[in-house]
């Protein structure tokens, strides 16, 4: 009997198409942290209704992305130190261990994502630009995961994978740009993972995100200093 195959090439719907957008666009940090996300405005400019625009804001809300509050509207999440120090500990525990799977898996390619986006990191710097940065910095992390050949743990971090990238434009690159010690740390870790080095790997990325945990825990701190100020 012939293999049979029923797959079913299918357009995108509208409500996925609103939500990759509204995804890139917090992540970017075009909305601000905790700020309001006007249904109205966004079927108008997307020339949809507000049916998928209030469904992308749902698919949004599982990936951490969005708070959608019956009666009063949706929010882009706003972050806390204790989202953020879990956050971290997860990417301690997942990034580590699936680089270590990435090299045996497939080293060439996850070396390639890696040095391609130090090189846009590169740029960035020199440009002053941290939406470019912070995109680079994700691929970098993300190429991990990509290429360690476990689907779970991909789904596992999938699931965090939005709000940690989004974290970084908000909380970190806009000063990573400024400070060669993140891209420094990446160069790093590229040799070590190259090399096979994982005890080493693991200890310096462990530093890293430990830094960067309490990097988004001040520049949160400040951010909140600053609204209270403003507050009437």
């Amino acid at each position: 009997m012939p293999a049979l195959n029923f797959k079913i090439e299918t357009p995108k719907s509208l409500a996925t198409i609103v939500a990759q957008r509204l995804r890139e666009a917090i992540i970017d940090g075009q909305f601000a942290l905790g700020a309001m996300i006007p249904e109205e405005t966004l079927a108008a400019s997307f020339g949809v209704s507000r049916t998928p625009v209030r469904e992308a804001l749902n698919q949004l809300q599982s990936l951490g992305l969005v708070n959608v509050r019956p009666q009063r509207g949706s929010y882009v999440f706003d972050a806390s130190e204790a989202d953020i120090a879990a956050l971290c500990e997860f990417r301690c525990v997942i990034e580590p261990r699936s680089a270590e799977l990435a090299w045996r898996h497939d080293r060439a390619a996850t070396l390639a994502t890696m040095a391609s986006a130090i090189a846009d990191m590169e740029v960035a710097c020199q440009e002053k630009d941290a939406v470019r940065y912070s995109r680079a910095d994700t691929r970098l992390h993300e190429a991990f995961v990509d290429h360690c050949g476990n689907p779970y743990m991909q789904a596992a971090y999938a699931t965090a994978g939005a709000k940690i990238a989004a974290l970084r434009t908000h909380l970190s690159a806009p000063a990573d740009v400024l400070h060669p010690r993140g891209l420094e740390q990446h160069k790093r870790l590229l040799a070590l993972f190259d090399a096979g080095d994982f005890a080493a790997f693991d200890v310096l990325m462990r530093e890293h995100v430990i830094g960067t945990r309490d990097n988004y825990v001040n520049n949160l701190k400040a951010r909140n200093r600053v609204a209270a100020v403003i507050q009437p």
